[in-house]
């Protein structure tokens, strides 16, 4: 089964991020506990909790299906790798409902999963016709369908804008509420056909399927992929113990640009312009890697999913009261 899963999912970043998390476990990580808050099919965990062999982790997921195979996967490594069915926004619960007042190492692996990308019948992707669906957790919540065939057409074009940053975010919308009035969208291939004729596609210039964009904000509104991540920062700085370290790969520059505000905002003074900077006043992290770094050239030749990441990572540096 790990031979299968390994060679559905090739973790992103992984020797980096095991370099800079890593500085926060010590050698064989005795007494330390790291977060995977975006398990997937556990892939980051696994080389975690082989490298750091007395390592505490707690894997979070919002879809059944990927906690299922990363729990295969894991099963091996017994009381060490403990596997929550939770969105990431509620790591401080998790953390404490698992006995532990702070943690060491938060990993933000954001983004569709390969697996969810993959498997047909999710309806993240374009190429593959299936049921219009696109929730991470499929037990509960609005499916695409449901958005597409109710949410009224400023909204659909606002939603593309904002969330795919779509140019012809209005045109999208407009067309799909005018073909749903003859019957409703069910499947994948369905919209992406009808988004296609309004897309122009420019050989040599266009990049990927023209529905490409309206499926990224089709997904980010299903699963509230933005609110859930601004909610997430401040909890999982939050539940960082002194000099822990939180590492944030993010695939798009609406998610980069969340994560960024947060490192920023709590790696920065926040005393007034002029005035003594008080205790209270004085950073909570220190940028352990400056600005955003990109894959190499290699790896993305290695693994073509890491081709858009951006890895953000700080460390903690104080306590808030």
């Amino acid at each position: 089964m790990t031979k299968n899963i390994s060679e559905l999912h090739k973790p992103v970043a992984l020797e980096r991020t095991i370099e800079i998390l890593g500085a926060a476990l010590g050698e064989t990580g005795a007494g330390k506990v790291l977060v995977d808050c975006t398990l997937g099919l556990g892939g980051h965990s696994e080389a975690f909790l082989e490298r750091f062999s007395e390592l505490t982790l707690i894997g979070i997921d919002r879809d059944p299906s990927a906690l299922e195979l990363a729990g295969k996967r894991l099963m091996r490594f017994g009381a060490r790798a403990r596997l929550v069915h939770a969105v990431y926004d509620e790591i401080a619960d998790v953390v404490e409902d698992q006995g532990f007042e702070g943690v060491d190492a938060i990993l933000l692996d954001l983004g569709v999963s390969s697996m969810q990308l993959d498997q047909a019948d999710r309806g993240f992707a374009y190429s593959y016709d299936a049921p219009l669906d696109m929730r991470m957790d499929s037990t509960t919540g609005r499916t695409a369908a449901e958005v597409v065939n109710s949410y009224p057409e400023a909204d659909l074009a606002r939603i593309f804008k904002d969330f795919g940053e779509e140019r012809y975010a209005k045109a999208v919308a407009h067309k799909i509420v005018e073909q749903r009035k003859a019957a409703p969208f069910t499947t994948s291939a369905s919209l992406a056909a009808v988004i296609a004729k309004v897309i122009p596609f420019i050989p040599g210039k266009s990049s990927g399927h023209p529905a490409k964009r309206v499926f990224q904000a089709l997904r980010i509104e299903v699963n509230r992929e933005l609110d859930v991540l601004i909610d997430t920062m401040p909890a999982a700085i939050s539940v960082l113990n002194l000099d822990g370290r939180i590492l944030i790969l993010a695939y798009h520059s609406l998610e980069d640009r969340i994560v960024k505000q947060a490192i920023m905002g709590a790696a920065t003074s926040s005393a007034p312009i002029g005035l003594p900077e008080l205790p209270e006043h004085a950073p909570t992290l220190k940028l352990v890697v400056k600005g955003a770094e990109m894959a190499t050239d290699q790896e993305i030749a290695e693994n073509p999913r890491a081709a858009s990441v951006r890895l953000r990572a700080a460390q903690k540096i104080r306590v808030a009261a």
